[in-house]
Order: C-alpha cells, then sequence, then structure tokens
C-alpha cells in the first residue's frame, strides 16, 4: 500500500471537548487535511517542540528519545495505519542498525515522537478518503473542528449512568477507552466502583 506523506499544519483549541486540541495533518502534495483530537498534555508535548522550547525538566516524550538514543534506537518513520470507529491508529518504526521494529503508539504520542526525532509521518489512502477534508486556502484552523465527524457516543447523564446495567458500563467504559475520552471513561469507572461498594 502505498504510504502519504503528512506534514503537522497546526494545532487549534477544542472548542467542543473540553481540555481537548484538534491536530491538523495535511498530505504534503495536495490539499486533504487529516484534523485528529488529542489530549492537553499531548498538544503541549508536540508544540513545545514544533516552537524549539526546552522545558526545565525532559517530558514523557524528552525521555523516550534520550533513552532511545542510548540504546543506538532510531525512529525512522511513523505510521497512521488505521481508523476505527473514529479512532486513528499509529505507529513507530524504529531500528538500531541491526533489526527493524514496528511499535503500536496512541497517534498523539507518535506524533510528539515524531516531531522529536524529525521523521517523517505517514498515512494511507483509505484514512485520507475517509477521514480528510479539503479546506480552501486561508481557513482558519479554528474551523476546522467543525467538520470533524463527531463520535457517535455522547456525555451521559448520572441518571443514565445510574440506569444501565453493569454489562452495559463495563463495555461503554471499553469504548471510552479506545476512543480516548478519558472524561466520560472515569465518570463511567466511578459509578461502576459505587456500585462495588454498595
Amino acid at each position: 500500500m502505498k504510504k502519504i506523506k503528512l506534514e503537522i499544519i497546526g494545532l487549534s483549541y477544542s472548542q467542543t471537548q473540553s481540555g481537548a486540541y484538534a491536530l491538523v495533518l495535511g498530505e504534503e502534495k495536495g490539499k486533504r487535511r487529516l484534523p485528529i483530537i488529542i489530549g492537553a498534555f499531548e498538544a503541549q508535548a508536540i508544540a513545545i517542540e514544533l516552537e524549539n522550547m526546552t522545558p526545565t525538566r525532559p517530558l514523557t516524550h524528552d525521555l523516550f528519545k534520550s533513552l532511545a538514543g542510548s540504546f543506538d534506537i532510531d525512529v525512522e518513520e511513523v505510521i497512521i495505519f488505521n481508523l476505527l470507529e473514529g479512532v486513528f491508529y499509529a505507529k513507530l518504526v524504529c531500528n538500531n542498525g541491526e533489526k527493524k521494529m514496528e511499535i503500536d503508539a496512541r497517534t498523539s504520542d507518535a506524533i510528539a515522537i515524531a516531531v522529536r526525532f524529525g521523521c517523517p509521518i505517514y498515512t494511507y489512502e483509505f484514512i485520507l478518503s475517509s477521514a480528510g477534508i479539503v479546506l480552501e486556502e486561508n481557513t482558519p484552523l479554528e474551523a476546522i473542528e467543525e467538520k470533524i465527524e463527531k463520535p457517535a457516543t455522547t456525555k451521559l447523564s448520572e441518571s443514565e449512568l445510574s440506569a444501565a446495567s453493569t454489562e452495559d458500563l463495563k463495555e461503554l467504559l471499553k469504548k471510552a477507552l479506545d476512543e480516548e475520552a478519558y472524561e466520560r471513561a472515569s465518570r463511567i469507572r466511578d459509578e461502576l466502583n459505587r456500585r462495588k461498594q454498595s
């Protein structure tokens, strides 16, 4: 399958998801954009590296780079290789001079690592076809979020949580974790813990 190279276009604060950001990637030779909702920590890690800032203490992604460098491991590329139910899947392609390895990673972490190693980011046509959006030349980043397809799962009310069966809650928890919707996951976990104590 042919890989399509992506570039980081920018980051913007999410107006619809508290504490989240829209990371916008664009195909190198084209007008399609791939917006990905990421957490504040990962957005900060990407922004710090893009702006050539040096934190007083190393962030997790800096630690990963130092550790990899200490063992002569290079990250050659990052590939966003799948999209399932609105969740992007990525992998790091690493090389230690003797062996090439592929390591599964959250897309936001993979990109934070890619900017530190200065390695290319790729995806495949089927992902750009299904999740990519075409924008006019001067569209502001903030307007991109309106075009992102929202996941079908919405915020659950307290009464809906308490009315759901334990099995349903376990399934909802798994789905929330898969979608990286940690705020929703913590509310579901709290309800499950409350039931254990009752």
